[in-house]
């Protein structure tokens, strides 16, 4: 449906924004892009909007090369951050602006108006003006006007950073249900690891205008592809601490454990990667275990962050909610299938028996 490839942006100062990015999305598929500020995301949103000229390669839309036709004529619609509605037009004359100059008619008009206004619960609003709108009733308006054009592509530029957080798990529901309503291809740029993993079919993990991975949320979140993917997705990010492999066993705070899927690699150090909600208190007779002394706690109602160190690193466990003394000896259990195990240059190590399809290289 969608086909980037080789994609470069260069911009006029050097900065190379994206560098030779490659993907094929597929009819009706959510993709989300996240990555820090700066990782080239906006840059690939507004390269296939047309908001953007590419320094080189090509942009396909069902089959059609797009990367050199006017974004008028590009048949996609762009939900902006800041709603990018005209002030002085209603709801109803934003909605209508862009069927008007295409020269569809009146009636035409009115028809789709009223089942896109169902369909957002906007319909009480159509004579009001943009200013008279809350934050999240001015999102639902932009994106009717997106949805009102019969568009073959979405694409959606960070559009819930402006809401507040309640309104934003809210809105977000809407826009996954309106998507699968729809079955209409979108392509949705956030720096909101939640935002990508609850709205995604598949997740675009971008780093410095590269690739680093590209999966569903549950790959992303149980297979990360580097150090970086697993720290940026997962929330508290994942805990890094140094390990030995030899054969198969790795040895890490004095314990060994063996692991069969990895007796295939090199003896070598490895950076063990141990997410916080997988280090448990309860006692474990198969996987590592090994003493953390607390910190800090941080309360979050039902449970809580536990911060202290692992042999003088900051280690981070999520526990049950319950009273931990400063300098209290605590000890952590973690099962064998939860621990991820990463070369020193940060590559996921991958076991025998890993699909390496699921895991896309760094370009």
């Amino acid at each position: 449906m969608l086909a980037l490839k080789n994609l470069v942006k260069t911009y006029d100062n050097g900065h190379q924004a994206v560098k030779n990015v490659s993907v094929d999305i597929k009819q009706g598929e959510f993709i989300v892009l996240v990555g820090p500020s700066g990782c080239g995301k906006s840059s690939i949103l507004r390269s296939i909007a047309g908001l953007e000229s590419i320094t080189s390669g090509e942009i396909h839309l069902n089959n059609r090369r797009i990367d050199n036709e006017k974004p008028a004529s590009r048949d996609i619609a762009m939900v902006f951050q800041n709603y990018a509605l005209y002030p002085h037009m209603t709801v109803y004359e934003n909605l209508a602006y862009g069927l008007k100059n295409r020269g569809i008619d009146k009636k035409t008009i009115a028809l789709k108006i009223e089942k896109v206004a169902a369909t957002l619960k906007i319909a009480d609003y159509l004579d009001r003006k943009p200013a008279k709108l809350s934050g999240g009733q001015r999102q639902r308006v932009a994106m009717g006007r997106a949805i009102v054009r019969d568009p073959q592509l979405f694409l959606f530029d960070e559009p819930l950073s402006n809401l507040d957080a309640s309104l934003r798990a809210h809105m977000r529901l809407e826009i996954k249900k309106l998507q699968r309503e729809l079955a209409v291809t979108s392509v949705y740029v956030t720096h909101d690891q939640v935002e990508a993993m609850t709205l995604a079919d598949r997740i675009i993990v971008l780093n410095q205008g590269v690739i680093e991975q590209v999966g569903t949320p549950a790959e992303v979140y149980h297979q990360p592809a580097s150090t970086f993917v697993a720290s940026f997705i997962g929330s508290p990010a994942m805990n890094f601490h140094q390990a030995e492999i030899i054969d198969g066993v790795v040895t890490f705070e004095d314990q060994s454990i063996f692991l069969s899927e990895y007796a295939h690699l090199p003896a070598q150090t490895i950076q063990l990667g141990i997410r916080p909600e997988h280090a448990l208190l309860e006692p474990s007779n198969t996987g590592l275990n090994f003493s953390l002394t607390v910190q800090a706690v941080e309360p979050l109602g039902p449970n809580q962050l536990v911060h202290g160190l692992v042999n003088d690193k900051i280690f981070t466990a999520l526990t049950p909610e319950q009273h931990f003394s400063s300098k209290e000896i605590l000890t952590l259990n973690v099962a064998k299938q939860h621990l991820h195990l990463f070369s020193k240059d940060g590559k996921r190590l991958l076991s025998a028996n890993e699909n390496t399809g699921t895991l896309a290289k760094a370009s």
